[in-house]
């Protein structure tokens, strides 16, 4: 009876001992994660145009003044800090779909000049040499040939447009037309790159965030285990209750180890975007959080107007098209020219020159059935592209609202599954409080551990979701959108 009583006594000092690490634990995990908060930038990105990848990149010389952090010069795996912001600009740095949008416009802007060609001269320069052999003459000896060569030292031809009724002002117009279009479409390119950068960065602080779970989850059904041993070893509970809490804590270290390559495997998927190599590993410096987004749809409309660039490049394909079509209308139109020669030659190479210069009037080949058709196919694409830019401004109203309705949605999720990680905090404390004193079954115990673990992961998958939605909103309206400095973190 005795010994029975003592030991009882010593489970409840080690339970409580137990307890009084875990809440000490608890305490510096706290104090870390305000540190954290301080130290972040927090939602507010200024995205930088553009920067040049080999002095954003990450350096071996960066990487070896990264605290508690050993990398040896050449080695494959490097461990940098990092920060969403850093993310945005290693990307835009990076991304090869980037660079291919940004030669595009080089491209652009080459085709630009081709069409300003058409305003300078054209200078020709042909030279050659011949000798000739002729009859020149008969008498009564017969016929004699004369031998003679020329010299042909060269002939410069100097031409110059002077004026073509407008063509090649709309031919440099569609061009100046489809340059803005692709700086549009690097913007674009550069919203979708930010977009893709912000999903896999919130994707690898979930990971994170769920690894953390995960390893309170194992905590918390060793803690269990060792109680239930020791209920075993003195003979209050059966051996089962033993063989449970080992199955428990097993399936909770299968979960942890899951939880770990996921890490790895958002970490992969970010490098990808950033276009970065893929064993660079990173120490993420946030944690998934709250800002509230005080945008209203009538705002997001409006935004989305000014700064969507997609709608920008359906109303400069209609105004390509508008000019194609007067660019057509004009291929009956002759155009003037000056033209100059001047050549030297003869017996000798220098010994006679000549020029001439002049202008005229060149009309083009006329094919009347071609030209009336190309006519009307510029025409039936002119209204095409007008009814695009409609379909194109639909789409878009749509994505805002549906992003918006998204927003909305994950915004309210997060107080609810706040609230439901409180209850099932607040249970499992209840079941484990029963259990030590015997009056609540592992079943029972197993159950509130488990309702508190995805009670974690669903507030968890609110947070990423609510932050996902946010990404995918500002990617919707063309524009970053910028928050009140208040940040609510609602990490328990």
């Amino acid at each position: 009876m005795y010994k029975k009583l003592f030991s009882l006594i010593l489970i409840c000092l080690l339970t409580t001992a137990n307890l009084a690490v875990a809440g000490e634990v608890s305490a510096v995990d706290k104090k870390q994660a305000k540190t954290d908060e301080l130290n972040s930038i927090g939602n507010k990105i200024i995205t930088s145009e553009y920067p040049d990848a080999d002095k954003i990149s990450p350096q071996i010389e960066d990487i070896k003044k990264v605290n508690d952090t050993k990398v040896i010069e050449g080695s494959v795996e490097k461990t940098i800090d990092i920060t969403l912001e850093d993310c945005i600009k290693f990307a835009l740095g990076n991304n090869p779909k980037i660079r291919a949008a940004i030669e595009e416009i080089s491209a652009s802007d080459a085709r630009i000049k081709q069409s300003w060609s058409n305003y300078f001269p054209n200078l020709n320069w042909t030279t050659n040499g011949a000798k000739t052999r002729n009859l020149l003459f008969s008498d009564a000896i017969g016929a004699r040939d004369a031998t003679y060569t020329l010299y042909y030292l060269g002939q410069i031809s100097v031409s110059q447009m002077i004026y073509d009724f407008g063509v090649t002002q709309n031919q440099v117009t569609i061009k100046k037309l489809a340059y803005k279009s692709a700086q549009e479409t690097l913007t674009s390119v550069v919203n979708e790159v930010i977009k893709q950068t912000k999903d896999a960065y919130y994707s690898l602080l979930l990971a994170y965030d769920d690894k953390k779970v995960k390893e309170d989850n194992v905590q918390k059904f060793e803690l269990f285990y060792n109680q239930a041993r020791a209920y075993y070893e003195i003979g209050t509970n059966p051996k089962v209750d033993v063989t449970i809490a080992e199955v428990n804590l097993s399936n909770a270290k299968l979960q942890l180890i899951q939880a770990d390559n996921q890490i790895n495997v958002a970490m992969a998927n970010l490098n990808n975007v950033m276009g970065l190599p893929y064993m660079t590993k990173f120490n993420v410096q946030e944690r998934l959080k709250y800002a509230d987004c005080d945008i209203t749809l009538e705002d997001a409309m409006s935004i989305a107007d000014e700064s969507r660039p997609d709608l920008k490049v359906a109303k400069l394909q209609v105004e390509q098209a508008r000019q194609q079509l007067k660019l057509m209308k004009k291929q009956y139109l002759p155009k003037i020219t000056a033209q100059g020669n001047y050549a030297i030659g003869g017996s000798q190479p220098t010994k006679s020159y000549g020029y001439s210069f002049g202008g005229y009037l060149d009309f083009p080949t006329v094919n009347g059935m071609l030209i009336n058709q190309q006519i009307k196919e510029a025409k039936a694409n002119y209204s095409k592209q007008m009814a695009n830019a409609t379909s194109t401004e639909n789409d878009i109203r749509l994505e805002i609202q549906k992003a918006y309705l998204t927003l909305v949605e994950k915004k309210n999720q997060i107080p609810v599954a706040f609230l439901g990680m409180k209850q099932a905090k607040e249970n499992y404390d209840i079941s484990f409080g029963r259990y030590k004193v015997g009056e609540a079954s592992p079943t029972e115990m197993k159950d509130a551990q488990v309702s508190y673990l995805n009670s974690q992961i669903s507030y968890y998958n609110a947070l990423y979701q609510f932050n996902s939605a946010k990404a995918g909103l500002e990617k919707a309206i063309g524009k970053n959108i910028m928050f009140g400095e208040e940040v609510v973190d609602l990490t328990p």
